[in-house]
């Protein structure tokens, strides 16, 4: 940390939350747990027979064919990382930049992280180059690396890896000897799932691929944490799925039993259910759409979302103005936008990246905010962008980056 760092920039402690969809809870998802709230009895470590078949579903209408003694959930996707973490041992790989939260399990464990490079065109899969040349500096300097985790639809990018990005790179991290972790948390966001085509680890390498779902992403609020787990079929997997099971147990991570009710009852995908992701990702691609037009006509430099609800902003172009205001890294960014944009702006040294440079992650959820009924009709509402109060939120989420470009204008040394 340096010295002038309040202790409210603490990597771990404060990290960024995860991307709410800024929505009402669906009231057929709230029905289903309130039923529930009565059960006393706790739910298994490792999710009871309910739950673990709804996962087997959700897995077999993806073409990943699965059986309950493949399966896992556990109360959250991070619970769910560490058990894998603690079970595989050595060093963990992973893409700069990546999900906020996977480097500091590692660490927790006392494992090294060793970030890896991605492709221009999108995140959360390393270059196939950069994972080779990775792995055998780390093995020539002493490291053992062994678990690679991954995202083909990525945060914080927003992006989805082309499949002959993803095979390139699975080729390399096979003849590595590397087991994969494919967080599939954002799967079920794409933006455009008719010309986007996502193909999960798993299909290509099901022998040593390991997906783990954060419900959070598509299927609960995150204020219900629940995550599931599928492992490779056969010895291997067979062995991995009961260290995991083991870790679990000692860590005392069960899903609450009125929470895995309402799990089991979402992944089985009720019409209810599927609308309200349906409209919730059609919601969530326009604002997202939005708010990178307005980022980009402004200067900055920003990948197209094509997943879940946020996007990945870099405003290295409006440095210049961004002096002035005495942001000199992701850290003073952070503040400084937060600020200006009254929502949270983590920089993306919260994600991998350097400090130095200066991004940040935007979410969408925070540009539905209002009254119940407000963010209710955004997702039945045909102009959403046209409501009143997600309407005031882009203008000033526009106007923020066009002052920006201004005074980047006006700091900008003649030439």
């Amino acid at each position: 940390m340096r010295p002038t760092d309040p202790e409210g920039h603490g990597p771990v402690r404060y990290g960024p939350p995860h991307p709410g969809d800024g929505l009402p809870v669906l009231p057929e998802l709230a029905a289903v747990l309130a039923a529930a709230a009565g059960r006393a009895e706790s739910e298994p470590v490792g999710g009871g027979a309910a739950l673990l078949e709804a996962a087997c579903g959700y897995w077999d209408r993806r073409g990943l064919s699965t059986g309950p003694e493949e399966a896992v959930a556990a109360p959250g996707a991070p619970a769910l990382l560490l058990a894998l973490t603690a079970a595989l041992g050595g060093d963990v790989l992973v893409p700069r930049p990546c999900a906020a939260w996977w480097a500091p399990y590692a660490r927790l464990l006392g494992r090294p992280v060793f970030h890896v490079a991605t492709s221009a065109e999108s995140g959360g899969v390393p270059d196939p180059y950069a994972l080779l040349e990775t792995v055998r500096r780390v093995r020539a300097e002493g490291g053992d690396p062994r678990l690679l985790v991954l995202s083909v639809a990525d945060d914080p990018t927003a992006t989805v890896a082309p499949p002959e990005a993803l095979h390139e790179t699975l080729e390399a991290a096979t003849d590595e000897g590397l087991h994969l972790v494919s967080d599939e948390t954002w799967r079920d966001t794409v933006h455009a799932p008719h010309d986007t085509v996502l193909l999960s680890p798993a299909e290509m390498l099901p022998e040593q691929v390991t997906v783990v779902t954060d419900l959070a992403g598509a299927h609960l609020p995150p204020g219900w944490p629940a995550a599931v787990a599928r492992f490779p079929a056969g010895g291997a997997g067979n062995g991995l799925h009961a260290r995991v099971l083991d870790v679990l147990t000692a860590l005392g991570a069960r899903i609450a039993g009125p929470v895995a009710h309402a799990a089991g009852y979402a992944l089985a995908e009720p019409e209810p259910v599927t609308a309200r992701i349906i409209a919730a990702v059609r919601l969530h691609a326009r604002v997202a759409t939005a708010a990178h037009a307005a980022a980009v006509g402004a200067g900055a430099v920003a990948r197209p979302p094509q997943a879940g609800r946020h996007l990945y902003v870099d405003l290295g172009p409006l440095r210049a103005g961004l002096s002035a205001h005495g942001v000199g890294d992701a850290q003073d960014l952070e503040d400084f936008l937060a600020a200006r944009l009254g929502m949270p702006a983590p920089g993306g040294h919260r994600f991998g990246d350097d400090l130095g440079e200066l991004r940040v992650r935007l979410s969408t959820g925070p540009l539905l905010a209002g009254t119940d009924e407000e963010r209710a009709a955004c997702v039945t509402s045909p102009s959403p962008l046209e409501l009143p109060h997600v309407h005031r939120a882009l203008i000033h989420l526009k106007s923020v980056f066009d002052d920006l470009r201004d005074e980047a204008q006006r700091w900008e040394t003649p030439r």
